[in-house]
């Protein structure tokens, strides 16, 4: 992570700190806390000696395959296509599903907001201080070659990340210091001084790669050679740019951990490729995959009854999305002159028509996107409180009235598609902004005609963007749509060679440096950042380190509604729509926990193949 095309934009970052146990056995570890796991304010769910996740059935089957397109991307993955199995920088276009591959120190509890539990980590010990932590790595962890993985292993992997990884590792790691080998049981990871909450979290989280491995091979390598992983699964077979597969390693070292049991229970994982979405839906309706998460409010609505959806054999669910929905929208590339006034963006808000838009083309399905912060108590609502003027106040004279009053939401057409009293509202906006019009077009004041290309990769949303075209024609904007290809796009897009394009991003329930990435200064300039506006404004960057260092979680909900306030006041994006649920339809050929997790789909990382089902929809069939 989407309900556009599938963007699920990982929601990195969670925070960092640990539930405490204060040990004192020796005099080196007296002034240390001992955990079994990390969170952002102490607090863990699961004991020490814990057995299996809550919604997890621990004794689940393994057998059978899981199949689908995917819902996700990390870094440099593609959703419609790849050429690399090296998806941790950023040359290429990697395949979906590498992380399945790697074992990593911790993992997320997905019933707790920001917990994680130890994989090949088995306990945790932190300083008083909070800047150096020691992971004890269990011994029975190793690769996929029968080599033990050791803390030496740790401390390369995290060491080459913060050099040589995608740029959002790099930005992520800046308050990660470097990682050492103490022994071949132990790492010691150190940080900066008033770090991010989330950095350990994140360290915690990252691939262990094998250090003998990348002795004699280049990291920084976009490359179809399978790595020496260490996860629960191995590459399989694969063939760029339409399928790959996953085989579960059989006896895996970590198989029967507590944060592993009851998990990883399909024999192959499977990711199908489809460039084109009607191509990719008859694929599902002919078996060709098995599991859909659907992202077209028109096919849901219309496609779903084909005969096996009739005779039951395809079963179709909403799942509830308790998590926050983030902002999706088109992004305005501020980089560029023409995008300078923020009036002029608040024109290409008004000429959007929403409810024309949700009504005509995605059958009623969605409700409008207004906050980066979106189904989440995070959000901005009514006038600030005391506890978020404060944190504004330094920056008065720089931010906007509307800062101190009601937060910016898009307005509300009368859906007729050419809301004349919004158009009359962009018109005065754009002539505020100094825009005039000269023989039927918009220009600057500097005499440059206005003209904006939106920039997609894959057809599927031209209806979305014709209306929105037209509109802007009123207005005497020229704007056109570019469709490219999916490595085309990727390439754009890091490049920021672009006017405005498409994309959602989320964050956990607990976000902290992770924000850094999509709204700061130093992000702007990064190339492959997730900051696709090139928001550089010296008060956000004060409000993320104010939601860093918040001390509990009423003070990081506080900075966080008013850091939503700042940059809703800058227009930097056209807001589109989300749904907090998942649409799912699957071939009935799975078992599934009674308990879906509350802060992840749990699919297919639950779930396990039913040879029962299997045999009887076939009989069916």
């Amino acid at each position: 992570m989407i309900h556009v095309s599938r963007r699920r934009a990982l929601s990195l970052g969670a925070a960092a700190g640990l539930g405490a146990l204060r040990i004192g056995a020796s005099p080196a570890a007296a002034d240390e806390i001992e955990s079994q796991g990390l969170s952002a304010f102490g607090d863990l769910a699961y004991p020490a000696d814990f057995h299996h996740f809550r919604y997890v059935v621990p004794d689940a089957p393994k057998g059978g395959t899981f199949s689908q397109i995917g819902p996700d991307r990390q870094y440099n993955q593609n959703f419609l296509t790849f050429n690399s199995l090296n998806s941790y920088i950023l040359k290429g276009d990697a395949a979906q599903g590498m992380d399945l591959t790697f074992a990593t120190l911790m993992v997320r509890a997905g019933d707790e907001p920001d917990a994680m539990y130890g994989l090949a980590a088995e306990k945790v010990r932190r300083s008083a201080d909070g800047l150096t932590y020691r992971f004890f790595i269990r011994p029975e962890a190793g690769f996929h070659d029968g080599s033990r993985l050791t803390a030496h292993d740790v401390a390369f992997s995290l060491n080459t990340l913060k050099a040589e990884g995608h740029p959002i590792i790099t930005q992520f790691l800046r308050d990660f210091l470097g990682a050492q080998a103490q022994d071949n049981t132990v790492v010691i990871a150190s940080f900066a001084a008033n770090r991010g909450r989330d950095v350990p979290l994140f360290v915690a989280g990252l691939p262990i790669f094998s250090r003998a491995y990348y002795a004699t091979k280049p990291f920084e390598e976009s490359t179809l050679e399978t790595p020496l992983g260490s996860g629960p699964y191995k590459v399989g077979r694969f063939e760029p740019g339409r399928y790959i597969e996953y085989d579960r390693v059989k006896d895996w070292w970590g198989a029967d951990l507590p944060v592993a049991r009851g998990q990883n229970n399909f024999d192959i994982v499977r990711f199908e490729y489809y460039r084109d979405r009607e191509v990719g839906f008859e694929g599902f309706s002919a078996e060709n995959y098995l599991f859909r998460e659907e992202f077209t409010s028109r096919f849901w609505a219309t496609r779903y009854d084909f005969p096996a959806v009739k005779s039951g054999r395809v079963r179709k669910d909403t799942l509830p999305d308790n998590t926050p929905s983030g902002a999706q929208g088109w992004f305005i590339n501020t980089r560029r002159a023409k995008f300078a006034d923020p009036r002029l963006r608040e024109a290409l808000c008004s000429a959007f028509d929403f409810e024309w838009t949700n009504a005509t083309i995605m059958y009623g399905s969605y409700l409008r996107t207004v906050s980066v912060f979106q189904n989440s108590d995070m959000m901005a609502q009514g006038k600030p409180d005391a506890d978020e003027r404060a944190l504004l106040e330094p920056f008065r004279a720089h931010l906007p009235d509307e800062v101190f009053a009601e937060p910016y939401v898009p307005p509300v057409s009368d859906g007729s598609g050419q809301d004349r009293a919004l158009l009359r509202k962009a018109a005065q906006l754009l002539k505020e902004a100094g825009c005039t019009i000269k023989d039927g077009k918009l220009a600057l004041a500097s005499g440059e005609r206005i003209a904006i290309e939106f920039l997609i990769d894959e057809p599927t949303f031209e209806p979305h963007h014709a209306p929105f075209i037209k509109n802007l024609g009123i207005l005497g904007i020229e704007a056109s749509l570019r469709v490219v290809d999916p490595v085309q796009y990727r390439a754009r897009r890091d490049g920021f060679d672009f006017d405005i394009t498409v994309d959602r991003f989320g964050f956990s329930s607990t976000p902290g440096d992770s924000l850094r990435s999509f709204f700061s200064s130093p992000a702007a300039a990064v190339k492959g950042s997730n900051n696709l506006a090139g928001i550089a404004d010296p008060a956000i960057d004060a409000l993320i380190d104010a939601i860093i260092a918040a001390a509990s979680r009423p003070a990081l909900v506080t900075a966080c509604r008013a850091l939503d306030r700042v940059i809703r006041a800058g227009r930097y994006w056209i807001p589109h729509w989300y749904k907090p649920s998942h649409w799912i339809a699957y071939w009935d050929v799975f078992g599934r926990p009674p308990t879906q997790p509350r802060y992840f789909r749990g699919i297919p990382e639950t779930w396990w193949y039913d040879p029962d089902r299997a045999a009887k929809i076939h009989r069916a069939g």
